[in-house]
This record gives structure tokens, C-alpha cells and sequence, in this order.
């Protein structure tokens, strides 16, 4: 909630946008993190592309300084910052005193793994593989630079890249020449992070910054590559030893980058706009309609949101269940997929309410709040659950009902319906306990699944004496007429569960009024 103020104050334009870049990714500790928590933002229009590509610039920079503090040996300072964060720590401790604990250990811990990058790559550095295996890069610029970018690509960071290609540096097989190539590449894979993790978000303004990244990281490459020289002999000149000297090379490098696209950071967005345009509206109907990002500094309005999108995704599954019988009637292929196909677009609008409910900071919560948060976050991932049992269960007992050509006995089809209206009777039932919060609703379906219990009790044992009677369709059916009960229970269970919570905060709240009653009466006394 910090960095995301820190973050929306200080986009009012580009010069602050790009500082706050810098200071946001001081304590991230890392580029692709940043670009990872501004593209939440940009996707919910909560800062322009400008102001986006802007504070990426501002990440960038960021890691040059962090890669020059973290080229001196900090090896000591590893153990202590751990120490110190796990001594700091405590659960009874407030949140904000928690999260500097958390820090000090993050920090100690990647001060440590880059300590260990560095001890693992000394015996690189006198091995008589090496000089072999970079003599073709000796001789190609480009081929240099792509497998640079490969190699951080593997890593995760550009960080660590230009760490790692800095140590190589005392190894006799890399010349200044290939060092410099390296860093390039380095900086170019750094780019690829962000836009290969993101590849999956199709939205255009999270697009628009990864593709911008790299349109700025691949532009200074080919800029600097006819000027090598020039630049080695100064980076020399600044730094004899070649270790220093690459990182020096990877601060110039964005520093260039940073001199050369902040006045053009508007081109730069328009430029991005053509090569990803909007999406025209109502062509993603499934998307969430509710989760409005503006809401979440008022928690109250935000949940309400939540709750709201939560309720779509009930009616989607709904949906889903009330189509599951007419799939094991009719033998439809065609419906089977398109079922399986909503619970795709459930699966997508639960990552979005997860997300949603991350953003919003539960330390700001009073306890009504917090209880409704967590009724909707279990809810949501219930029926979550839901969807999950009726695509690869159900559906796929279908599947194999609509190949092997079965049936069931009329009486058979007759119990599985029962059973089936009952279910989403009883799914209609939780979304009404959902949105009322009402205890006589839940008590009514906790004896419900009582009544259920029973009823799955009583088609079994029908069940079994039509197999005793030796009714074929009975015994051609029997495993998929057992496997279908009990996912119909699994989901009214999952459903069931709504009332529960209802039930408990009841519990909870009587004991909380019997207290203050006795305290009262106490205290009269």
C-alpha cells in the first residue's frame, strides 16, 4: 500500500515519475519487480503509459546503483541483516515493524546468494574450458549480446547478470571488448524479463511498457555498439580495474537511456499505442466488471466490489451446474466443452478478486471488515473449486459416458436429477447467505446438508439393489453413477460452507456481547 501511494503521488509527471522509479526500486530491489507492481496500475488506469515507461526508466537506473553497491564485498552484512530480521520479528509486532524485519531478511538473503554467485564463479575464472567456449563471442558483437541476454534470461536478473559477467572479468579469456558486449546483452535480456512474464496479459497497457522497455534497451544497444571503443577507452580511463569497469558500463548504458527517452517519453507512449491499440470496447465480456481500483483506499466500498464480482462468478457456476445434467442426458459433446470453457472464464475472475484483495491492505480493516474479507476471499475460492469439479470431474465423466455410448436406468437418471436440483437449490441458497448474511438462511442449510446426507445414503442403496436385481444399464453405469453422486456432494459441501462461517462469527459475536455484559455487571457490582 506504501510503494503504491509512493507510486500514483509521484507519477504527476515524467521527472517525478522517473524518481520515483529510482526510489521505488531501492527497495524492491529489483526492475522487473517494479515494472511486475506498475503494470497492475497501468492496467487499471491508475497512472498513463507515460507515466509508466518513465518510472521504468527510473528502475532502470536504479539497478545501476544497486549493482555498484553490491560489487563491493558485503559478505559480513549478510548474516547480520538476517540475524537482525529475524530477532526484530515477532508475531504480536505491529505490521510495519513486521515488514523492516522482512526487509533485512530479503536483503541479507540476496546479499548472500550474490556472495555465493560470486565464490561459484571463481573456478570459472582459471578454467581451461572458458577461454574455448567465448572465442566465438570474441568475434561477434551480436551473437555476444543474444546469448548475454539468454544467460538472464535463465537467471531472472539483470542484476545478477551484470554481477556475474563483472566476475568473469578476472578470468583471462574475456578482453574488456566482450565484456562490454556482455553487459549490453545483459541489459537487452533484463528487458525480455518483464515482457515474456507479462506475454500472458493480454490488456495494452501492461503490453504497451514491456514492449516501450524494450524499444529503449534495444535503440541504446544499437547506438552504442559503432561507438565501442570510444566508450571502452573512457570506462578505462575512469576505472583500470575491468571487474569496476563493466559496472561502470551497465550505469552508462542506462544513464544514456535515461538522457535520451525521458524528453521523448510521450513519443515513446504514442509509438507504443500504435503497436499495441486499444482493445475495442465489448470485446472482452468476460472480464471483471466490478473490481474497481479507485475503491480500494476505502475498504468498505472496495469489499462491496469484491463481494459483487464474487456473485458473477457464483451466477457463471450456476451456470456450469444447472447445464451438467442436460450434458449427461443428451450425450452433447458440444455442451460438455462450452461448460468447460466457463471455467476458464471462472478461473480468470477469481485470479482477478485474489488480486484485488491482495491490493487492499488488511491492517486498515475494523472487524466486520475483516470477517467480510475473509468470507469473500473463501467463497470466491470455493466456488473456484466448484468450477474446478465440474470441468475435470463431471465433464469428464461425461466425456466418457458420450465415447462408451452408456445410459442410465430411468430410475438411475431419475435419482441423479433429484439430487442434481437439490445441489443447485442448495447453491442458490449460499449466494442468498452470501449477499444477506443472514443466520436463519445458514442454519436452514447446514440442515439442508443433513437432509442431503441422507438422500445420497438412500440412492446408493437403491442404487445397489438395482445392481442386485441384475439391471444392465445399472451395471454398465454403476461406477459413473457413484462418481457423479459424489461430486454433487463434494460441491454442496463447498457450498455448505458459506453458512458455516455465517454461523461461527454468530458464535463469535454472542461471546463478545456475553463479556461485555458480564463486565458491565462486574463492574455495577
Amino acid at each position: 500500500a506504501y510503494l503504491k501511494r509512493t507510486i500514483t503521488l509521484g507519477t504527476k509527471n515524467r521527472v517525478l515519475a522517473f524518481f520515483s522509479g529510482i526510489f521505488v526500486t531501492l527497495f524492491l530491489q529489483s526492475s522487473t519487480a517494479t515494472i511486475l507492481l506498475i503494470s497492475t496500475f497501468a492496467k487499471n488506469k491508475l497512472m498513463t503509459s507515460a507515466a509508466a515507461l518513465a518510472v521504468v526508466i527510473g528502475a532502470d537506473v536504479s539497478t545501476t546503483v544497486i549493482a555498484r553497491l553490491l560489487s563491493f564485498d558485503l559478505s559480513l552484512l549478510s548474516p547480520l541483516l538476517i540475524i537482525a530480521g529475524f530477532l526484530t520479528y515477532s508475531d504480536s509486532s505491529s505490521g510495519n515493524r513486521n515488514q523492516t524485519s522482512a526487509i533485512m531478511i530479503g536483503v541479507g538473503l540476496m546479499l548472500l546468494s550474490l556472495t555465493l554467485l560470486r565464490e561459484s564463479v571463481q573456478p570459472l575464472t582459471h578454467s581451461e574450458a572458458l577461454p574455448a567456449i567465448l572465442a566465438p563471442l570474441k568475434t561477434d558483437a551480436i551473437i555476444a549480446i543474444v546469448m548475454a541476454a539468454l544467460i538472464t534470461w535463465f537467471m531472472h536478473s539483470s542484476l545478477a547478470a551484470v554481477l556475474f559477467f563483472a566476475s568473469l572479468a578476472a578470468s583471462p579469456a574475456i578482453d574488456m571488448e566482450l565484456g562490454f558486449h556482455l553487459i549490453l546483452g545483459a541489459n537487452l535480456g533484463g528487458a525480455f524479463i518483464p515482457y515474456i512474464l507479462l506475454l500472458k496479459d493480454k490488456n495494452p497497457a501492461v503490453r504497451r511498457i514491456t514492449i516501450g522497455n524494450l524499444i529503449m534497451r534495444s535503440s541504446v544497444i544499437f547506438l552504442m555498439l559503432p561507438f565501442t571503443q570510444i566508450i571502452i577507452t573512457y570506462l578505462q580511463i575512469l576505472e583500470p580495474d575491468m571487474s569496476t569497469s563493466l559496472v561502470y558500463a551497465h550505469m552508462a548504458f542506462n544513464i544514456v537511456l535515461a538522457l535520451i527517452f525521458i524528453p521523448l517519453v510521450q513519443v515513446l507512449a504514442l509509438l507504443c499505442k500504435k503497436v499495441v491499440p486499444d482493445q475495442p470496447r465489448g470485446d472482452d465480456p468476460d472480464a471483471p466488471q466490478y473490481l474497481d481500483e479507485k475503491s480500494l483506499d476505502t475498504p468498505l466500498v472496495a469489499l462491496g466490489c469484491a463481494a459483487r464480482e464474487t456473485l458473477r462468478v457464483a451466477e457463471y457456476v450456476e451456470g456450469m451446474l444447472d447445464r451438467t445434467i442436460e450434458a449427461f442426458k443428451k450425450d452433447d459433446m458440444k455442451l460438455v466443452k462450452n461448460i468447460k470453457k466457463t471455467d476458464d472464464v471462472v478461473d480468470r475472475l477469481y485470479n482477478e478478486i485474489k488480486l484485488y484483495m491482495t491490493s487492499l491492505s488488511r491492517e486498515s480493516l475494523d472487524g466486520k471488515e475483516a470477517d467480510r474479507y475473509v468470507q469473500i476471499l473463501t467463497f470466491s475460492t470455493n466456488l473456484e473449486y466448484v468450477g474446478d469439479i465440474i470441468d475435470k470431474n463431471l465433464m469428464e465423466l461425461a466425456e466418457k459416458k458420450i465415447k462408451k455410448h452408456e445410459s442410465f436406468s430411468p430410475e438411475g437418471l431419475a435419482e441423479l436429477e433429484h439430487f442434481h436440483k437439490a445441489v443447485l437449490e442448495n447453491m442458490q441458497l449460499a449466494q442468498n447467505i452470501f449477499l444477506l448474511q443472514d443466520p436463519d438462511l445458514a442454519r436452514q442449510m447446514v440442515d439442508e446438508k443433513k437432509t442431503m446426507r441422507k438422500a445420497v445414503k438412500k440412492s446408493t442403496d437403491q442404487h445397489f439393489q438395482r445392481l442386485t436385481d441384475g439391471k444392465a444399464s445399472s451395471l454398465a453405469t454403476s461406477s459413473l453413477h457413484m462418481d457423479i453422486l459424489r461430486d454433487y456432494r463434494r460441491i454442496n459441501t463447498y457450498m455448505t460452507a458459506v453458512a458455516y462461517n455465517i454461523l461461527d462469527q454468530e458464535k463469535a459475536n454472542d461471546k463478545k456481547k456475553k463479556k461485555v455484559e458480564k463486565a458491565k455487571t462486574q463492574s455495577m457490582a
